[in-house]
């Protein structure tokens, strides 16, 4: 996929501006967004990202954009499985409902920028090592063990301060009171950080860990830098809007880790089989490819198992959670919240 210099610039102006845009309104007047503004919003961000795979099929041909359609909706699928440490966090640190869309905001720009660091170090090597998919397969099928045997775990009990958070925490006087969407304030001539630093601290470097998995991921779907990182940006742009329209909604999903497991163990596979079918290392058929069909999964066979897989998790789920009591519910998912809560 040849994609000239300009394009590459006219994509980073345009996120840039959206997502100024978009910080300029929640920043001017924190709020507590409607169900109608999110659907909104949404709705907005995923037509935007329709016709951009539009765009891709017009301009680079149908294989280009059904590559960023299905690392689109495993970076979505991903994000949603973000949003249960999002709103733990909201209620660890008693973020204000006004300012919880404020502290994502500026929590997912951050993600962004550290997530683009990530894809052009990944690009640079796969570019150069074919054997980094051999790792990469690996280590998405071990990630995928790991989130099937965790299951449906109490995640307030996973939830620990990564060590950046807590380094902060020791290092740097703060103040326990919330000061709107200030991040520093002056009390009697000293400068201290605001829990709203702290919030936004932890988002981000969150999400970054969450991107230790996602990136490998995709890259198991596109080898196109310019589709990596376009699938993040248009997987991130909505999230802000799911984490409120769907809140309630995620205690529902009591297989979703489930689900997750099978698409990164699945793509795990498909990494793994094209390096076998690129293979440069000595001690793997003498140093030779495996030049076999079946090692290359078709995109519209991953697509497929993609959605099929996103389906069936979501209606099962729904499924079992309403067959189930509260108390059950709580088991399989932990405490139950209430989302309409202030």
């Amino acid at each position: 996929m040849d994609v000239p210099t300009w394009v590459w610039i006219a994509t980073a102006v345009v996120t840039i501006a959206i997502f100024t845009f978009d910080l300029a309104v929640v920043g001017r007047r924190p709020h507590e967004p409607s169900m109608r503004e999110c659907a909104t919003y949404l709705s907005i961000y995923v037509g935007l990202a329709v016709i951009f795979g539009l765009g891709v099929w017009y301009t680079s041909g149908g294989t280009y954009a059904l590559e960023f359609y299905s690392g689109w909706l495993v970076e979505y699928s991903l994000s949603i499985d973000n949003l249960f440490i999002f709103i733990i966090i909201m209620a660890k640190f008693a973020v204000p409902r006004e300012l919880q869309q404020y502290a994502l905001m500026i929590g997912i720009v951050m993600a962004l920028i550290m997530r683009a660091i990530f894809i052009a170090v990944g690009a640079a090597a796969i570019s150069n090592f074919s054997w980094i998919f051999y790792i990469f397969g690996l280590f998405l099928v071990y990630t995928a063990f790991k989130l099937a045997k965790e299951g449906a775990e109490d995640e307030d009990e996973e939830f620990e301060e990564n060590k950046l958070v807590a380094f902060i925490e020791r290092r740097f006087p703060a103040t326990s009171e919330w000061h709107g969407k200030s991040l520093f304030i002056q009390d009697a001539g000293k400068r201290m950080i605001t829990p709203m630093f702290i919030v936004i601290i932890t988002l981000g470097t969150t999400d970054l860990l969450f991107a230790l998995d996602s990136i490998p991921a995709i890259f198991g779907i596109t080898k196109e830098p310019y589709l990596v990182l376009t699938a993040n940006i248009f997987a991130l742009m909505g999230l802000r809007q799911l984490y409120f329209l769907i809140g309630g909604l995620l205690q529902r999903l009591i297989y979703l880790s489930y689900g997750l497991a099978f698409l990164l163990a699945f793509i795990g596979v498909k990494l793994f089989f094209h390096a076998l079918h690129e293979n440069e290392l000595p001690f793997i058929n003498g140093g030779e490819p495996l030049d076999y069909a079946w090692l290359e999964i078709p995109i519209w066979l991953s697509l497929v198992v993609i959605l099929a897989t996103l389906a069936i998790t979501a209606v099962l789920s729904l499924w079992a959670s309403s067959r189930m009591t509260d108390e059950e519910q709580d088991a399989a998912t932990g405490p139950r919240r209430d989302w309409d809560e202030d």
